[in-house]
């Protein structure tokens, strides 16, 4: 016997023993961060940190050669603006500071006037840009972001069921992607990270991404019939994690590159969501259809 035929039947036998208990990981993962969800909401109203772009309010980055901390910007502003969001921005190559942003849901003038009291100087078009985004245009936005991932998941749901025409397999897709967003976004609650429409737009790919795993085992594992049950996931998990690893690199160079802080947000959030989507995938989902396809006798 082989050592490869040696290691493959020692991953046999621990799944073929472990795998109800590895499905019971993603549950509970998903209970604790729909428990957190519902707690947050409950102290917040919302399910998600907003930044001005889902709020409604006004941003002002502000360019200068001067080192300035962020402790010192918020103790400047955060008595007159409680809900003031500050970060700086460095140049990649030298990683020396260039500029800083600030959030806020005032008034544009009112922040624009204490930033420059902050300052010492005023803000022109030259030192700084700003932005001011009305509250009703926001939550137009993101009541149209959450129909749009509303829309994802039905269309999806469609053909998923079109497609293997079997409520377990079906469901087992469908939970899968619905877990990596609800844990992905209880994560990025509990970072603190301020989402942008940018932030929903990343959930949405993260749908995408989900997906194309979970199908992937599911059609390998159902269609396919040249090689036992075990091999076959075995084969597809293989295949699945060198597409999530790729991802994930690749994700990560372009959040280390990036200077936007939007684009870095989407890398963030599609990171955190390619980690959540191998242990849906490959302890969840192929529990599940491991044990499918035990009750139906297929091997």
């Amino acid at each position: 016997m082989t050592e490869e035929n040696i290691k493959r039947g020692i991953i046999n036998d621990f799944f073929d023993k472990h795998y109800k208990i590895l499905l019971i990981i993603p549950i509970l993962i998903f209970i604790l961060s729909l428990i957190y969800l519902y707690s947050f909401y409950a102290k917040t109203g919302d399910i998600m940190i907003k930044d001005v772009t889902l709020t409604g309010g006004a941003s002002i980055t502000v360019y200068t050669d001067k080192t300035i901390e962020i402790k010192e910007i918020e103790d400047a502003l955060i008595p007159k603006y409680k809900d003031i969001s500050t970060r700086i921005l460095t140049d990649l190559s030298t990683g020396e500071q260039i500029a800083f942003s600030v959030e806020s849901n005032a008034d544009i003038d009112e922040l624009k006037s204490s930033i420059e009291d902050f300052l010492g100087y005023s803000l022109n078009e030259k030192n700084s840009s700003m932005e001011f985004t009305g509250s009703s245009l926001s939550e137009s936005f993101y009541r149209e972001l959450r129909i749009a991932m509303l829309l994802a998941f039905v269309m999806i749901s469609i053909v998923v069921f079109i497609i293997f025409r079997s409520p377990i397999p079906c469901i087992a897709v469908i939970f899968a992607a619905f877990s990596d967003i609800v844990i992905t976004l209880a994560l990025v609650d509990l970072a603190g990270i301020r989402v942008s429409t940018a932030g929903i737009a990343a959930f949405l790919m993260l749908i995408g991404y989900s997906i194309d795993t979970d199908m992937l085992l599911t059609t390998r594992v159902l269609r396919r019939k040249d090689e036992s049950l075990i091999d076959r996931m075995v084969g597809s998990m293989k295949t699945g994690l060198v597409m999530t690893g790729t991802s994930i690199v690749a994700v990560l160079v372009g959040y280390f590159i990036a200077v936007s802080p939007v684009l870095k947000q989407v890398f963030l959030i599609i990171t955190i969501g390619l980690f959540v989507d191998m242990i849906t995938t490959w302890f969840g989902n192929t529990s599940m259809l491991k044990w499918y396809c035990d009750k139906k006798g297929l091997k």
